[in-house]
C-alpha cells in the first residue's frame, strides 16, 4: 500500500514514516504543495494521502479539491484544533476522516487500516481456495469454515493485509506481544505459522528465510 504524506512538520514525518513502515505500507513524504503537485503528475498510483491542511505554500483543503480528489485518492486531513471550519469543508468535499494535532500513532493506523479496506469493492480474498472474508474475519475452504484460535486468525488476517509482499518475523512478534502481551522468540512464530498451515491444508504462505513470511494471490 502506497501512503503519501503531506506534512512540513520533520518530526511527525519521521515517527510516521517508522511506524508505518513498520506496519508494512510504503510511505512517500513531500513537506509543500509544489512536491506534492510534481510528485502526483507522475505518481497517481497512490493508495491514501495524510494532508496537513496548512502547508508552508498554501492549503492543504485546496490541494485536495484541484489535485487529489480528481485523482480519486482517499485523504486522512491533518488538522489543529482551531481549524474546524476547514475539516467541515474538507469533509463535505469528500474527504475520508481527519485525525487532530497532537495524535496518537496506534489511532491514525487504525484509521487507515479502516479506510484501506473500506475501499475494497469485496472484502473477500481468495487464494489457492482458501477465502478470508477480512470484514467478518472468517476463513474458509472450499464452503467450509476452518476452525482457527483468535490469534492464528490475527496472524493470517495480517498476512492477506499484505499479499505479495513479505511480513518480517520481527513484525510478527511486535504483533503477537501487542496482541497478547506474551514474549515470544522465533521458534514460537514458527509453530504458529505450522498450526495455521496444518490447518488450512494447503500450504499459501511461503517462508522467506531469515526475513518471514508471504501470502502470493498469484496474479
Amino acid at each position: 500500500m502506497n501512503i503519501l504524506l503531506c506534512e512540513d512538520n520533520l518530526t511527525i514525518v519521521k515517527g510516521l514514516k517508522y511506524s508505518l513502515e513498520k506496519n508494512n505500507y510504503t510511505l512517500i513524504s513531500k513537506t509543500t504543495i509544489k512536491e506534492a503537485k510534481e510528485y502526483l503528475k507522475s505518481n497517481p498510483q497512490i493508495d491514501l494521502c495524510i494532508l496537513d491542511i496548512t502547508l508552508p505554500d498554501g492549503s492543504g483543503l485546496e490541494l485536495y479539491k484541484n489535485i487529489i480528489k480528481p485523482l480519486n485518492i482517499q485523504v486522512i486531513f491533518l488538522t489543529a484544533k482551531d481549524e474546524e471550519d476547514d475539516i467541515v469543508e474538507g469533509l463535505n468535499a469528500g474527504a475520508e476522516d481527519y485525525i487532530t494535532k497532537p495524535f496518537s500513532t496506534k489511532e491514525l493506523l487504525a484509521r487507515i487500516n479502516r479506510i484501506l479496506l473500506r475501499s475494497k469493492k469485496d472484502s473477500t480474498v481468495t487464494v489457492n481456495g482458501i477465502s478470508f472474508d477480512m470484514d467478518k474475519m472468517v476463513v474458509k475452504k472450499e464452503g467450509k469454515v476452518i476452525e482457527l484460535t483468535s490469534l492464528e486468525l490475527k496472524l493470517l488476517h495480517l498476512l492477506f493485509l499484505n499479499i505479495n509482499k513479505v511480513v518480517a518475523r520481527n513484525t510478527i512478534l511486535d504483533k503477537i506481544w501487542e496482541w497478547t502481551g506474551n514474549d515470544v522468540d522465533d521458534h514460537t512464530v514458527t509453530v504458529y505459522l505450522k498450526r495455521i498451515r496444518e490447518k488450512l491444508g494447503t500450504d499459501i504462505i511461503v517462508t522467506c528465510k531469515g526475513i518471514g513470511y508471504r501470502i502470493d494471490d498469484g496474479k
